[in-house]
């Protein structure tokens, strides 16, 4: 017969619970994964890594169409989607590969099927054609993720009103495109189906794009994709109630921050207004794991209210990123395994819109500091004034530091143009290390580099830049 018990069991085999699982193989725990999907979850098979494959077609498409300003000459390129979208799973599936090998190497057991908590030792496993497993364990880490939400009285149809998931699977792109939810995913889509074609609409309710990101960023990306020729409301009720769809596409109407009222109409429509957790059908009521605003609550080492239940990423409200998931399930893991891990400070997770151009934040905005109370300083640097955004062609953006007048900390980095999305880790790692921008300015930066921009920002904190 054969033994299903282990130290810890993770239920979900997203970005988290693989990290989770490995972390805990290494820390010597006997551990089993369960997935009723495929390992590598909503990350790598209908989130960041189809969605950012995509997105390098766009802006490929973008720069090639820009090929004369660098002195090339030969026919147009054209976009051939099916073959886009074959490229962006073959990138999946050799990633989804190596996961497979890594939880092999690391001989981490993996169930595939549908895990349910018994209790907060046991776990059994629905596998497609064979009898039900109970798995026995010391600890239990729940790592479920979310999906795509969705509003009262607008259903996901697949067609007409789709969410990022249904984008993935689509293999044409729509003449025109109504994205309701100017967060990070509406932004992204907005900007990828701009650069394909697409008559792009984007309506968020709040006074900006990316609410979660600086003001004065986020209305640079504004005024950026205004002028490649996307529609941006911010500001804008959307009445769900009005909301008609027929074989032309989609009808609805806005009210407008001015009071007005506009009709709007597209051939499909994008709903990108955030994600639910997964906590139905796991067995959480069984075992009493408390759940609020339908996230399961846990303390800053990912303990539920449950002893030995733990609960990872997305299903626990926090950052829903995968790099916090992978973060969290290694710190729940040294839990676990008797150590005693730094735990994880929100103002050091790095946060990317993987738009044209990136938007990169860490740490506070300019306003949430001033209303935290700290008396701040700000540095300045656009990417117009630094010679390798001049050769790579993308000289728009701006770079923006928010320091502590007082002490010099940094308390936030906010950046918007070429090469954000890396950018931003040196601003992470000086958080970590409680630099202060003029630590930031006295590091040495290679020239010529995107990365000069930081550089300059830090001295700009206080008035010292050099080329501007």
């Amino acid at each position: 017969m054969a033994d299903h018990t282990y130290d810890v069991v993770v239920l979900g085999g997203g970005t988290g619970g693989y990290v989770a699982a490995i972390k805990a193989s290494q820390l010597g725990l006997k551990t089993a994964l369960v997935d009723a999907g495929k390992v590598g979850g909503t990350c790598l098979h209908r989130g960041c890594i189809p969605t950012k494959a995509l997105l390098q077609t766009a802006e490929l498409l973008h720069t090639f169409g820009h090929k004369a300003d660098y002195g090339l000459v030969g026919g147009d390129v054209k976009l051939d989607y099916p073959k886009t979208m074959a490229r962006k799973d073959k990138v999946v599936t050799q990633l989804w590969k190596g996961v497979q090998f890594l939880l092999k190497k690391h001989q981490v057991t993996v169930y595939e099927g549908w895990g349910r908590l018994m209790d907060a030792q046991h776990l059994s496993v629905d596998i497609p054609g064979k009898e039900a497993i109970t798995l026995t364990t010391r600890d239990i880490v729940i790592a479920t993720g979310s999906v795509p939400r969705e509003l009262p009285g607008l259903a996901f149809d697949g067609k007409g009103i789709i969410s990022s998931d249904h984008v993935l699977e689509r293999q044409d792109i729509p003449k025109s495109l109504l994205i309701l939810g100017g967060g990070a995913i509406g932004v992204e889509f907005a900007s990828m189906y701009n650069d394909f074609g697409s008559e792009v609409t984007l309506v968020e309710m709040l006074p900006h794009i990316l609410p979660q990101d600086d003001e004065e960023v986020a209305a640079e990306l504004d005024k950026m994709l205004g002028k490649r020729g996307v529609k941006v409301l911010a500001g804008t009720k959307f009445d769900i109630q009005s909301v008609k769809s027929s074989d032309k596409g989609i009808e609805a109407s806005v009210e407008t921050s001015d009071g007005g009222r506009q009709t709007l109409s597209a051939e499909v429509l994008l709903v990108a207004v955030g994600r639910q957790a997964v906590t139905r059908d796991i067995g959480l009521e069984a075992v009493g794991v408390k759940v609020e605003r339908g996230f399961i609550v846990v303390d800053d080492h990912y303990r539920t209210n449950v002893p030995h239940v733990y609960a990872i990423g997305d299903v626990n409200g926090g950052y829903l990123l995968a790099h916090v998931a992978a973060h969290e399930g290694m710190i729940a893991m040294e839990t676990i395994a008797g150590k005693e891990p730094e735990t994880l400070d929100p103002h050091r997770v790095p946060r990317v819109t993987y738009s044209r151009p990136e938007v990169a934040s860490v740490g506070l905005t300019q306003k949430e500091a001033e209303t935290q109370g700290y008396t701040v300083k700000v540095g300045l640097f656009p990417f117009r004034a630094n010679g390798k955004s001049l050769i790579l062609g993308e000289p728009e953006g701006v770079v923006k530091l928010v320091a502590d007048k007082k002490t010099d900390a940094l308390l936030g980095a906010h950046i918007v143009g070429p090469h954000a999305s890396d950018l931003i880790n040196e601003m992470a790692l000086a958080k970590f290390l409680e630099a202060t921008a003029w630590e930031v300015a006295e590091s040495v930066h290679a020239h010529p580099t995107v990365s000069e921009v930081l550089h300059e920002a830090a001295l700009a904190v206080d008035g010292l830049a050099i080329h501007i």
